[in-house]
């Protein structure tokens, strides 16, 4: 049983960002890199900040979409999508980046973020986390099946020397309000 500082917050925003927020997620980037430091060797570039390259990318080039997560209207995280295209020209969505502000997991509001993305992009979709990170694991695990309705498996494979977990999916479900 949840208690009341543990209760979902009372409106949750997943906002579009638009150029003018690439800050924003810029400085939110520092601390999911941080996070993801745990389970993945990120160096520090000179100036004590990590780097994430393809940044930029999320506001050149259409096959990206990078967002904004609100809890009663105050930052709690970000969402970074893009389109894949697999074998025989098969697209497919990959969530790409998703981060959530420690102070509000556990709660159901990444639960309800990742459902209104998926909800958002209709199709086949992936998301991958780290074999090491299993907090993330289970949370992807129990967030997809309350999504699909159905048991969720992953595949593994091996990337860089890290063990993956990918699982894979198909959102069919209208964008509910």
């Amino acid at each position: 049983m949840k208690t009341d500082a543990q209760a979902l917050p009372a409106k949750i925003g997943l906002i579009a960002a638009t150029h003018e927020h690439q800050a924003i997620i810029a400085n939110l980037l520092q601390l999911y890199a941080h996070d993801f430091s745990e389970f993945h060797e990120v160096d520090l570039g000179e100036d004590g900040r990590f780097t994430y390259h393809d940044l930029p990318l999320y506001w050149s080039e259409a096959n990206r979409f990078p967002f904004l997560v609100t809890a009663d209207g105050k930052l709690a995280g970000f969402v970074l999508v893009k389109e894949t295209h697999g074998g025989e020209d098969q697209k497919s969505w990959d969530m790409a980046e998703f981060f959530v502000l420690r102070s509000h997991r556990r709660m159901g509001l990444g639960t309800d973020v990742a459902h209104r993305v998926w909800r958002l992009f209709p199709g086949p979709w992936q998301v991958r986390v780290m074999e090491a990170n299993e907090a993330g694991r289970s949370f992807w695990e129990r967030s997809i099946a309350a999504f699909t309705g159905l048991p969720v498996a992953s595949e593994r494979a091996k990337k860089d020397g890290h063990t993956w977990h990918i699982f894979s999916f198909v959102s069919s479900l209208p964008l509910v309000s």
